[in-house]
């Protein structure tokens, strides 16, 4: 049975921890591939995608830190986590940030 992993709300979210999660470049690479795709898909092909070469607790570092600061949403289905851009929960708490920061 599918979980949600804890997240922020949208009256939570701060813009600082926001902006230093995205300031690392692996996850702004994670997040650039994640926001590419409309559709939630499974964090293994995301950093397949991403190419990044780092070892998997990084990886898994890299998605809490993101989740943690609102930008993602987390589904843990058995073994899989499918994740999704929080793009309306952004959007309406910091309109175009999401835009500005990965399409630059």
């Amino acid at each position: 049975m599918p979980r949600a992993l804890p997240e922020p709300s949208v009256d939570s979210f701060d813009l600082t921890v926001v902006l230093s999660a995205l300031a690392e470049p692996g996850r702004r690479a994670l997040m650039t591939e994640l926001y590419r795709s409309s559709e939630p898909v499974d964090c293994a092909v995301i950093v397949e995608k991403a190419n990044l070469g780092l070892s998997n607790p990084t990886i898994s570092h890299h998605y809490r830190v993101l989740r943690e600061a609102g930008l993602i949403r987390t589904v843990a289905e058995g073994r899989k986590r499918i994740v999704k851009v929080r793009r309306d929960d952004m959007e309406a708490r910091f309109p175009g940030l999401l835009n500005a920061v990965l399409r630059a």
